[in-house]
């Protein structure tokens, strides 16, 4: 039986279908699949329904970043099962959209720590309201909530690594961390970098284009030419893909910058389809061309 965050989460999954797969997928419907693929040397990401599971398993037991939604912990359970005997010890979360979060009651309950940013709890608490999506989130049950909470960084030194969460101010979120294995070197970037799609910034959580810029070029800083990157959306990449993702962003935030600079309103900016060129590569997502320029007009009425 489902635990109330379950419940919670069958209730709020059509809320955030924009963070879910599209063609009317159902969170209860029994063709959604946990997959692994290993990342590095006892690294592993866990793709299903929902940002993507980040795991480290060794002799000191089972690290998990992020579960996504409630309905589908048993089956990301069963995953984990795969990789090591042990329930997971530890599940951090990069930031408080359901998505990311909706399992944490489930993982609590079966011995997990919680672990995240002070404003994940401070967000997850409270009902929260996405206007951009037009969106009504409820506060998540207590059992939910990260016991542990950071403000600037957390290390974690587990399965021969040291796993290190940092903060990145106002990037997709007022509460994101990206997390680095030092020793495999990987990188778990949460929605900080959404691979070959336009990212969501979420204004009404404190997110910025500057603040995702800055998370990006802290990525980057800790990474290599053989550096694996786990993003929160999309398939495992390295550095230059980042560096792709930077410049798309860079680019697109430019042009919408300048038009309305001239004065041009929302409509007419998107009417001018400034970022055609990369609408049909990194448009195809939730968030679409114009939903982009939309989103970012609004963020730079808000700097």
């Amino acid at each position: 039986m489902f635990t109330s965050s379950s419940r919670a989460a069958l209730a709020v999954s059509a809320a955030l279908v924009f963070l879910a797969p599209p063609a009317g997928a159902q969170l209860q419907q029994p063709e959604v699949t946990i997959t692994t693929e290993k990342v590095a040397e006892g690294v592993y990401v866990l793709f299903g329904q929902g940002g993507n599971i980040g795991v480290s398993v060794g002799d000191d037991g089972v690290f998990v970043i992020d579960d996504q939604f409630a309905p589908l912990t048993p089956k990301i359970q069963a995953a984990l099962a795969e990789l090591h005997p042990e329930p997971a010890r530890f599940v951090l979360n990069t930031h408080w959209h359901f998505d990311h979060t909706g399992g944490n009651e489930n993982f609590g309950n079966a011995g997990a720590v919680i672990i995240a940013h002070d404003n994940v709890r401070a967000r997850m608490s409270v009902p929260q309201m996405m206007e951009f999506f037009e969106r009504a989130v409820p506060a998540s049950p207590p059992g939910a909530l990260p016991v542990v909470t950071f403000n600037d960084s957390a290390s974690f030194h587990m399965n021969g690594d040291e796993i290190r969460a940092i903060h990145v101010a106002r990037a997709h979120t007022d509460g994101d961390v990206i997390v680095h294995f030092r020793k495999a070197n990987v990188l778990h970037a949460g929605d900080t970098y959404f691979n070959g799609k336009y990212p969501f910034i979420d204004l009404d959580s404190g997110g910025s284009i500057a603040g995702l810029l800055g998370a990006i070029d802290a990525m980057l800083a800790l990474a290599d030419a053989e550096t694996r990157i786990i993003p929160g959306h999309g398939p495992v990449s390295g550095r230059a893909d980042l560096e792709a993702y930077r410049k798309m962003l860079v680019e697109t935030t430019t042009r919408v910058r300048t038009l309305r600079a001239e004065g041009k309103t929302a409509d007419e900016v998107v009417a001018s389809v400034p970022n055609a060129d990369y609408d049909a590569t990194w448009g195809t997502s939730f968030i679409n061309g114009e939903r982009y320029v939309r989103m970012l007009f609004a963020l730079m009425e808000k700097e």
